[in-house]
């Protein structure tokens, strides 16, 4: 072999480091790139898998929360109002959240069940859970205070005082409105307490109108839970993606990231 000068053994020397030092920032990069996608694919399990958006929407449309737009532009909960909009009591919040609970949840969308056996299992949930409500309906319907009684005897005193005073006007008759009210309080004068009795049983009857519909909305919602898991849907749907995952990440991905952090990791916790 012939003489072979300095300045070529040190040139070749350099493009063999950088060559090197490529070839590990090439490694490195394909790792942090697989454990990228596969933070992305436990990302994506968790969140098709939980129900905590749909579990705190739920809480709030039982409490007759709204959303609201606030001065920030931001849509937040906000609680009602108007107290006839307010149906249920704290315990009947809870008496249904925690019913849900049971259902709404990862265990139930990964089962799998066939028509005959979620048919079998809605009947059996809306049959108890309607029943349950209607036992403890007194605990589970928010019946309006004395307080809220009696404001609505005056305002019905109101509206009856005005109407008359509208009448005599048409007729020409002068009006006194103190004298008006006074001609109707002396009216329901002996029994007060039954008009405020009358005027509760009244609320709640209307309230109590709700009942139905409140087994209906909590019915569909579990009921629908379940249809995920008809036939295994939701555990195959996951199989796709991972299949998907694996096939655009390569071996290096299938080998390294999950592995160590694979998808069945998450749904064992």
């Amino acid at each position: 072999m012939g003489y072979v000068p300095d300045e070529v053994l040190e040139r070749y020397e350099k493009e063999l480091a950088d060559a090197q030092a490529k070839a590990n920032e090439t490694g490195l990069n394909q790792d942090n790139m697989a454990m990228s996608m596969a933070e992305n694919e436990i990302n994506l399990v968790k969140e098709q898998l939980s129900l905590a958006n749909e579990l705190e929407t739920i809480e709030h449309l039982l409490r007759s929360d709204t959303l609201k737009i606030n001065k920030e532009g931001v849509q937040e909960w906000t609680a009602a109002e108007d107290q006839d909009m307010i149906i249920l009591t704290e315990h009947g919040v809870h008496l249904i959240m925690n019913t849900i609970m049971f259902y709404l949840n990862k265990n139930t969308l990964l089962s799998n069940y066939e028509t005959e056996i979620i048919n079998k299992k809605m009947e059996d949930f809306s049959t108890a859970l309607a029943d349950v409500i209607f036992m403890e309906y007194e605990k589970v319907f928010k019946y309006p205070t004395f307080e809220e009684c009696k404001q609505i005897l005056i305002d019905r005193i109101e509206k009856k005082k005005e109407l008359r005073m509208f009448a005599y006007e048409i007729l020409g008759k002068e009006v006194d409105a103190d004298e008006i009210k006074r001609q109707f309080l002396e009216e329901i004068e002996d029994h007060i307490e039954k008009e405020i009795t009358k005027i509760k049983e009244q609320v709640i009857k209307n309230k109590l109108k709700r009942f139905e519909i409140i087994v209906r909305e909590v019915q569909d919602a579990v009921h629908s839970t379940y249809l995920r898991a008809w036939n295994g849907q939701e555990r195959r749907t996951l199989r796709q993606h991972i299949q998907i995952s694996e096939t655009v990440g390569g071996s290096k991905y299938t080998s390294s990231a999950r592995q160590s952090r694979g998808v069945l990791g998450i749904l064992k916790r």
